[in-house]
Order: structure tokens, then sequence, then C-alpha cells
């Protein structure tokens, strides 16, 4: 898949209703961001209010452990989980939570967006996951290893299930932001590298890459990976 860059005059898509859990994480808000500057009716669900809100979104606080997942999908037209196996609150549950909320979209219709991790994409088709190689690093394998269970299970779930699994260049973070270049490239569940062996995308350029997915309605039942 080749390069992917938005532009001023692309016409607009029919308003969606987005839900955004983690929406105030680094990845969540920059997602928020972009998709309400599109026109969409977004909601940002966390355990924390921001210090400064966007206008026109809706921000809900609310553990998604302790929440209804029926609540947090219906009205809502794509649910976008953009929670960190990383926070103390949700390590080791993820999988639980992201199973509950696929039961509930089945029952609604809504189309779950997943963003996992670098290390659930593959080397090669066909190949293990980088989180059940050698070359993962001990320290964040426990996390890594979580989200890469999540896009295994996704695999197996019902064909009703609408579900897309999105993964970041491996240097992706909130440690190097980057600058958006309005550009990315597109690719399946084996990482995406530049000639020089660099993986690397700014955290506005993944969401751009999110809500171009949301927009576009492709990539169903699918594993990507977004980079430069």
């Amino acid at each position: 898949m080749g390069k992917r860059a938005r532009t001023s005059t692309e016409p607009r898509r029919a308003m969606a209703a987005i839900t955004v859990l983690g929406g105030t994480g680094y990845t969540g808000a920059n997602i928020v961001r972009t998709a309400a500057a599109r026109g969409h009716a977004v909601t940002s669900v966390s355990r924390s209010l921001p210090a400064e809100r966007a206008d026109g979104d809706t921000y809900m606080q609310s553990s998604v452990i302790s929440a209804d997942s029926a609540s947090l999908v219906t009205g809502y037209d794509v649910v976008v989980g953009a929670l960190s196996p990383n926070s103390g609150e949700l390590a080791g549950k993820l999988g639980g939570i992201y199973r509950a909320l696929a039961g509930a979209v089945v029952a609604t219709g809504t189309r779950l967006v997943i963003v996992g991790g670098f290390s659930a994409l593959r080397r090669v088709a066909g190949g293990p996951r980088i989180a059940f190689s050698e070359e993962m690093n001990p320290l964040f394998a426990d996390a890594a290893r979580e989200m890469a269970a999540v896009a295994d299970w996704l695999l197996t779930t019902p064909a009703e299930l609408a579900w897309t699994y999105v993964s970041p260049a491996s240097a992706y973070g909130v440690r190097n932001p980057g600058e958006p270049l309005g550009a990315y490239r597109l690719g399946s569940d084996v990482a995406l590298t530049d000639p020089k062996g660099m993986s690397d995308v700014s955290g506005a350029d993944f969401a751009t890459a999110i809500v171009d997915i949301i927009d576009s309605g492709d990539h169903r039942r699918a594993h990507v990976c977004v980079a430069y």
C-alpha cells in the first residue's frame, strides 16, 4: 500500500458518531482532535477529564473496567479502543475488556477499531508476531504480548464483528511526537520500515491514518500498520 495524504479538496463523508476509549491519552487525544476537525461527533471516555477540552467534543469520565460495555458502544457508529496496556489499572485486563466490547458491538452493529502496538506486527508474512519473537525486550514483553494476543483473538471472532486493528511504527510514542508530514504508508500486519531500516510516524499522522480508515470504511477485519 502506498503513501496517503489527505488534502483539503477531498469530499467529506457523512458525519459519524465516534467514541474514543482512552481519549485523553497521547494516541486517543490525537484521534479525538483529528476526528472532530473533520466534523465527526466525538466522545472521549477516560478516567480523568482534560484540563483543556476541544470545542464540540463530549468528555465522559468513566473507567472502562467498571463501565457496562453496552453503555460504551450504544449510539455510536465507531468505537476506538486507544487504551494503554502499560496503565496500572488496565495492565493485564485489556484482553477481557476488548472481548466484552466485541460482544456489545456485534449486537449494535458498531465498528470496533483497536489501536495496538508495533510488537503485534510480524517481520515477514506468516511469521511470528514480534511480541513472541526473540527480539522482544523482556522489560516490555507482558504488555506487548497482551496486545498481540488481542490481534490473534480477533482473527477467530465471528464474521459479523467489524473490527480493524491498527499498529503504529516502532518509534511512535509520546516521547517521539514528530512533525506531521501530511502523508503516511499503510501496510498489512508486516512491519513497515524505510530504506534505512527505520520505522517512524508522528502522532498527528498516525491519528490521520486512523480517521482515514474510519472515513473510508476500508480494512474490515484486518490488521494494518502505519509508518512513513
